[in-house]
């Protein structure tokens, strides 16, 4: 049955029972549910939190249908119940004939009030600017047997956004897709790494719908690692057809913690290794995406940082800039405007989105925006409070970026101190020499700096 069909009877029907249609996070969840998603995979690949679809949009919109339907649906039975209540009860009569589907509507409602730019672009957005080149690069390298990708940027640069559509595309070639956000390992686990081995595997096993079988797998006199890769190869690998697409975002959360990585890191460049010499490794293709260098002692020859296919997410070009002010519904031809914006915050996703939101709902002109941007009353104060309260526990970096900031040119910073602030976002590189990345950063900080707040006694120390 056509699912599109489907749930517009469906929103009749609700409609009828005077119950509010369908709204645009359940529609997510039942195309989901006809892909045989899990709640975690479905949730992750829309840019939602797994927790809120699980314990929150789910249960209400099953005993929603529950109410329609006569019958009590569960995620298990759901499209069974739903195909089969269509069929039987929709006739002609009640068919819905003008009334526009709930995820049309949700399109046009965004368009004209775009929500608040938070965290990852979702799917359906229209506000997602599309990084055509990096898009194509990764979609033809996820086809080829044993692929590895890794996607590296400053935060807020669009890398999960970017994820979640290179997903989808493996969706629809028929792969089976883990997304694993490693910001939801508890502290407990990142520090042992027989547990984050164990926890990875289990979720894994969770989001393809296997049994968990960690324990048959399981030898202290292998060893973890040799553990794992044989669930993987001997279970996991084996128990599928198609190609699976690992995706591991948030990867610096492991990078700091040393002796994790130490075990972990090493582990995925084996398997990309094993790819080459067994078959069965050529099913796997693994995603890697962080935002930060590998600030512990890791063998670089051991580590997956130096093989595959790398990204580096880039800066919005002006004309991207004046595309996406379009989707805001702003009138920017003329590009002074985007001159004026770009001149402040350089062509930052993150920061642009911002700008163009705020501009887009006439609560702020241009000239406020730019005005109050470097200071603690600014759209931009969460961004760059949570910048300085990095450099504030680290007295080395703030002496580097403060020599990069009084100087009126580039600078040689020392090797580790300039990947640093460039993995933050703060410095742009030009070979060994450094400059400040935008004016937003050289006002905000140097303001800082004539407040002496730039040298704490913790950095005098």
């Amino acid at each position: 049955m056509n699912l599109d069909y489907l749930l517009e009877t469906i929103d009749y029907q609700l409609i009828e029972c005077r119950n509010h249609p369908l709204n645009s996070a359940e529609i997510i969840i039942l195309r989901g549910i006809w892909q045989y998603r899990t709640y975690s995979q479905i949730a992750i690949e829309a840019g939602y939190s797994p927790g809120y679809f699980t314990n929150v949009v789910a249960p209400e919109l099953l005993e929603r249908l529950s109410e329609v339907v006569g019958k009590r649906v569960t995620k298990k039975n759901c499209r069974l119940l739903l195909e089969s209540y269509v069929t039987t009860q929709a006739t002609p009569e009640t068919k819905p004939v003008k009334q526009e589907p709930a995820e049309s509507s949700a399109k046009i409602n965004q368009e004209i009030s775009p929500c608040y730019p938070s965290g990852a672009v979702p799917l359906d957005s229209p506000f997602y600017l599309k990084r055509s080149s990096c898009e194509e690069q990764i979609c033809r390298e996820i086809k080829k047997p044993g692929a590895l990708i890794r996607i590296k940027a400053p935060r807020e640069m669009g890398k999960t956004s970017l994820l979640l559509r290179v997903l989808d595309y493996a969706n629809n070639l028929g792969y089976h897709t883990i997304s694993l956000n490693l910001q939801q390992v508890d502290q407990a686990i990142l520090s042992d790494s027989n547990k984050f081995l164990r926890w990875l595997c289990a979720n894994i096993a969770h989001q393809l719908q296997r049994k968990l079988m960690l324990d048959e797998y399981w030898d202290e006199d292998l060893g973890n690692k040799i553990s794992c890769t044989l669930y993987f190869q001997d279970y996991l690998l084996e128990s599928i057809n198609a190609p699976l697409v690992l995706a591991l975002d948030e990867v610096n959360q492991i990078i700091e913690h040393p002796q994790v990585a130490k075990d972990f890191l090493p582990l995925l460049r084996s398997w990309y290794e094993e790819s080459k010499r067994l078959p069965i490794w050529q099913k796997l293709r693994i995603l890697v995406v962080h935002s930060t260098e590998i600030y512990v002692p890791l063998e670089l020859n051991q580590s997956p940082f130096n093989v595959g296919l790398p990204i580096h997410l880039e800066s919005f070009t002006q004309e991207e800039v004046q595309q996406l002010a379009k989707c805001y519904g702003l009138n920017w031809g003329d590009g002074q405007e985007i001159g004026k914006l770009m001149a402040m915050v350089g062509g930052h996703p993150a920061m642009i989105h911002l700008a163009l939101y705020h501009l887009s709902k006439g609560e702020i002109t241009l000239s406020q925006l730019l005005d109050t941007a470097p200071t603690a009353t600014g759209i931009y104060r969460n961004h760059l409070q949570r910048h300085w309260a990095i450099l504030e526990k680290q007295p080395e970096l703030v002496k580097a970026f403060d020599t990069v900031l009084n100087a009126a040119e580039t600078v040689a910073l020392d090797p580790s101190l300039s990947y640093k602030l460039s993995s933050m976002g703060l410095i742009t590189l030009s070979g060994d020499r450094a400059i400040v990345s935008c004016e937003l950063y050289r006002r905000f900080f140097t303001k800082k700096g004539e407040q002496n707040l730039f040298y704490t006694p913790t950095s005098l120390e």
